[in-house]
């Protein structure tokens, strides 16, 4: 489990979205307590969880893994908003930014679960020709 890249990213990923529970987005302002951002926190770390933990099936882990990258688009697009539409510029910290960084490490784990999965079909078909051909 722990020798492949793609798991170590699901693995800073998950630590990244545990992390926003306890941070503030902007000064004295906490991530939880916008209930829709709790909510949305608590999806991408479950699928993080859910992805990192489903080692053996691959199709379905870095199927998990898109989705929570998409769910992190969505959350990095309402603090987006939220920072613009708040007129008195509050000061946003860097946490705010985690969701991004989130969003590119579960997109790098997809993208190397499906170079793994085709590697692996790759394999079994020339073994199942070799097998064929005897």
């Amino acid at each position: 489990m722990w020798q492949r890249i793609q798991t170590l990213y699901l693995a800073v990923a998950t630590v990244l979205s545990a992390v926003l529970f306890f941070v503030n987005k902007a000064e004295g302002v906490r991530m939880i307590s916008y209930i829709p951002y709790l909510i949305l926190l608590i999806i991408i770390t479950l699928l993080n969880l859910i992805a990192l933990t489903s080692w053996t099936h691959r199709v379905f882990q870095a199927r998990t893994a898109v989705l929570s990258s998409i769910f992190c688009l969505a959350l990095q697009i309402w603090l987006v908003v939220d920072f613009v539409v708040t007129g008195n510029d509050p000061l946003f910290r860097l946490p705010s930014l985690f969701p991004v960084v989130i969003l590119i490490l579960d997109a790098l784990a997809a993208s190397n679960i499906w170079a793994d999965e085709l590697m692996v079909r790759s394999s079994s078909r020339l073994r199942a020709a070799k097998r064929k051909g005897r």
